[in-house]
Formats: C-alpha cells, sequence, structure tokens
C-alpha cells in the first residue's frame, strides 16, 4: 500500500471505501498524515537491532508462571455437546426457529 514516498490520497480513499468510512475532505488529509506517521513509527521499529531480544512468548507458555502465581488455569480442551437449539431459539427475542433475527446494520 505505501511506497516511499507514504500513503497517497488515493490509497486513504481506497482504505475508507475497504473500511466503509465516509471520510469529509477535511479528514482525508488528515487521515493520510495519520497513516504516514504510523508508517514511519513502524519504519523506526524496524530499524532498532533486536539481536539477542527474545521471541514474545505464547500465551500459554506464559500461563504456566501465572497459574502458579494466581492459580488461575485454561479449562480442558474437551469436546462437549452444544446447546440445544430449540431451547436457545425460544428464549431468542426474534427468530425463525433456525436462526437468530437481528436488525440490519450495514448499508451499501
Amino acid at each position: 500500500m505505501a511506497n516511499a514516498a507514504g500513503v497517497t490520497i488515493d490509497e486513504v480513499l481506497r482504505v475508507a471505501e475497504l473500511a466503509n468510512l465516509d471520510l469529509t475532505s477535511e479528514e482525508v488529509p488528515r487521515m493520510q498524515r495519520d497513516l504516514n506517521a504510523i508508517l514511519g513509527h513502524i519504519a523506526e521499529l524496524n530499524e532498532l537491532d533486536t539481536t539477542g531480544v527474545p521471541a514474545m512468548s505464547q500465551v500459554g507458555e506464559m500461563l504456566g508462571t501465572a497459574a502458579e502465581l494466581t492459580g488461575a488455569s485454561l479449562r480442558v480442551d474437551a469436546v462437549q455437546p452444544s446447546l440445544n437449539r430449540a431451547a436457545v431459539m425460544a428464549s431468542a427475542p426474534e427468530s425463525d426457529g433456525r436462526f437468530f433475527k437481528v436488525p440490519k446494520v450495514i448499508e451499501r
């Protein structure tokens, strides 16, 4: 998306379109400036020497230490029966018996 010159106005408009955002003419240059600032910060981070810095731990690896300190643990990942669809649909505000009905919130 960004080249050495940074994010263009056309790219800002395309990202806004993909995000379903209606930017005003005043917001477009500000968004361009913000996106270029973010990319600039990322470029600075990419210049850091991370030799010898270990990769970040995964949550599961960290949980071992946290569990010892707090007593917290993850539940066993076991197959369990799902909820009874009829009972769930009966308590839904609106359904067709198979799916929840919800109001449309995104318009294109």
